[in-house]
């Protein structure tokens, strides 16, 4: 992000700035095949993945695009670390297997280094050789990134039987988390370490919304909270399942800025937050931003932005991530809606 975008986004959170900001999460569900690469390409060539993300800066300069150059390798990156075999299909989502067979491996389970252990050293190295042709951009890296610690066990588990160990073996699974967040703790550690213009964290756990408020507020809560203690003016999490047992709590564990699903609407969102969240989003990604015509596109996003409360703060983007299938088109006819064209 540019320092102009970042400096709009603060603003946009903290209820400062009168224009609308349009902000996208972006990273490997949509970048190649819109890039016109297939995903393999994209993971594996440092020079194709930097020539993707320059390219969506340079076609939509009217998009904050966050994390920005996000290196990352889809779900596998924070679950290698933990030793899960990882698969990469030439043109599908990758995929971490489960590396826990059985609930009392958990009983052995130790911690990774984040500077040494499965594909985070690359990570690093990616956006540490990219980092000058970022900045010639003008683009600084301004958030470290992490998926969640539910998400990440139920990678290293199944999602299955993750779930049902926080019911039947609470202690292990309270283990299981408490080991991903500590590891998680270090490794955004690590990231602001080594770029030191990150004012941002991101954090992306869709697991939450699997849990009603009981198990939320027993496995998550102080989990989230340990990671968003964080004197950082901008602390996002992404939750693009169900957020009803949960958001009420969001503002007290740290959590600033929300990018959400599409079970509640924006005054929904701002109601049952109390007020304390910005949010990113939420026009539907899959059925209206990729699927409508521009046209629907544009009228979609005039109609939310009619009946978003006005004291709420609000990014302009699409719920979760930027999905795949968006064409050039219909983020145009976003973008124009957005600047008030």
């Amino acid at each position: 992000m540019t320092d102009s975008q970042w400096t709009a986004l603060k603003a946009a959170i903290e209820g400062r700035s009168k224009e609308p900001l349009a902000a996208f999460i972006i990273d490997s569900p949509w970048l190649p095949n819109w890039y016109g690469m297939k995903i393999l390409d994209y993971f594996e060539s440092e020079e194709l993945w930097f020539e993707a993300n320059r390219a969506a800066v340079e076609t939509f300069p009217g998009a904050a695009f966050i994390p920005g150059f996000w290196a990352e390798y889809g779900m596998c990156t924070e679950p290698s670390a933990f030793g899960a075999r990882t698969s990469f299909p030439d043109n599908e989502f990758p995929h971490a297997h489960p590396a826990i067979r059985r609930v009392e491996d958990i009983d052995e389970l130790e911690e990774p280094d984040p500077t040494k252990d499965g594909l985070l050293p690359f990570v690093l190295k990616r956006m540490e050789r990219a980092l000058p042709r970022m900045e010639a951009l003008g683009h600084k890296v301004r958030f470290s990134v992490s998926r969640g610690p539910l998400n990440i066990a139920s990678y290293l588990m199944g999602m299955t039987e993750f779930l049902i160990a926080l019911k039947t073996e609470p202690e292990r699974a309270r283990r299981l988390v408490a080991i991903i967040t500590s590891f998680l703790k270090r490794w955004h550690a690590v990231q602001r370490e080594r770029f030191p213009t990150i004012e941002g964290i991101m954090v992306l756990d869709d697991i939450v919304g699997f849990l009603g408020e009981e198990d939320f507020l027993e496995f998550a809560k102080e989990p989230l909270k340990e990671l968003f203690s964080v004197d950082l003016p901008v602390r996002l999490f992404h939750n693009d399942a169900d957020c009803a047992s949960s958001i009420a709590h969001y503002a007290d564990i740290g959590i600033n800025l929300y990018n959400p699903g599409t079970k509640l609407s924006l005054a929904e969102l701002h109601e049952r937050s109390g007020g304390k969240l910005a949010f990113l989003g939420c026009m539907p990604p899959r059925d209206v931003l990729a699927a409508a015509s521009a046209a629907e596109v544009a009228a979609d996003l005039s109609r939310q932005l009619a009946s978003t409360p006005a004291s709420a703060r609000v990014l302009l983007s699409c719920a979760g991530g930027m999905p795949p299938g968006v064409s050039t088109a219909n983020l145009e006819a976003f973008l124009r809606v957005a600047a008030g064209s």
